[in-house]
């Protein structure tokens, strides 16, 4: 049988570093799903009056398109 030992500062360490990435990972993830709001909001926004009568949205209402998942359950 192996003699595994495992240090107290080693398991911090380690801890620390995977807390690090998970929070790294949070971060990422929520800049990447508003990044990509940003730009419906945008591509949105270029489009003509007649353009948005076609998709049934008002330029008023393009917040509230874009984000109807979040706000407009």
């Amino acid at each position: 049988m192996a003699n595994v030992t495992t240090h107290i500062a080693d398991a911090g360490i380690r801890g620390g570093i995977y807390n690090f990435f998970q929070a790294f990972g949070r971060g990422l993830t929520a800049y990447m799903e508003r990044r990509s709001r940003a730009d419906q909001v945008a591509a949105l926004n270029a489009k003509s009056d007649a353009e948005l009568a076609k998709l049934g949205i008002t330029r008023d209402g393009i917040p509230a398109y874009v984000f109807r998942d979040l706000f407009y359950v």
